[in-house]
């Protein structure tokens, strides 16, 4: 079944005072076939400059950074497309770009019903790959809305990587974002980024190239 993401993911009055409403991006692609999607790799927002963004013309920086990511898992994607046929669907928590460093908390509450409204697109999802605070903060404020507590906890990153966590049956993996300028130069959480989508393609039955 595809789906049509612009059609299901729609921002009532754009009420986020604070980001750039004409960035608004309800998906990183607009059509998916839903039932094909096992895990969802939630990122932080889109781009500023639509250029960097998911699903611009040839390799824009947020796709390069995730094709280095993937590739380190031992996954070499080469494209949008590419995740896509290894069942991963690539999104963000926030819909609209932040013009400055800090995603507001308010945006991370508002927008978490839409992407609520996203993952529950998706039939056959067992993995949420959570890239960095504001989506680890996105999937707690699902989870206070269905069972009244967090489902990550509080803590570095590094610390809370470990332990399993599940919301209605489907793990939830935290992890660090991997499509901001600082991966590029913060090693050590490349390296945690790629143990973190090499624990999610396992889960959804991939094993790492040879």
């Amino acid at each position: 079944m595809v789906l049509t993401l612009s059609r299901h993911i729609v921002c009532e009055g754009f009420p986020c005072t604070a980001m750039v409403h004409e960035r608004f991006r309800p998906g990183v692609v607009d059509a998916v076939d839903a039932a094909s999607i096992r895990c969802v790799m939630v990122s932080e927002a889109p781009a500023l400059d639509p250029d960097d963004d998911f699903g611009a013309a040839g390799t824009p920086f947020f796709m390069q950074t995730t094709i280095q990511a993937f590739g380190d898992a031992g996954f070499p994607v080469g494209s949008i497309d590419d995740s896509l046929g290894l069942g991963v669907y690539l999104t963000t928590a926030v819909k609209c770009a932040k013009p400055d460093s800090a995603v507001p908390t308010e945006a991370v509450k508002n927008c978490s019903h839409l992407l609520e409204a996203e993952l529950d697109l998706f039939p056959n999802l067992s993995v949420v790959l959570c890239m960095g605070d504001v989506a680890i903060r996105s999937l707690n404020e699902i989870a206070r809305r269905r069972t009244g507590r967090r489902v990550i906890p509080a803590g570095s990153t590094y610390r809370i990587r470990g332990p399993e966590y599940l919301l209605d049956g489907v793990r939830v993996l935290p992890s660090y974002l991997q499509t901001g300028r600082s991966y590029l130069i913060e090693k050590s959480k490349q390296r945690m980024i790629a143990e973190d989508i090499r624990t999610a393609m396992e889960l959804i039955g991939h094993r790492p190239a040879a």
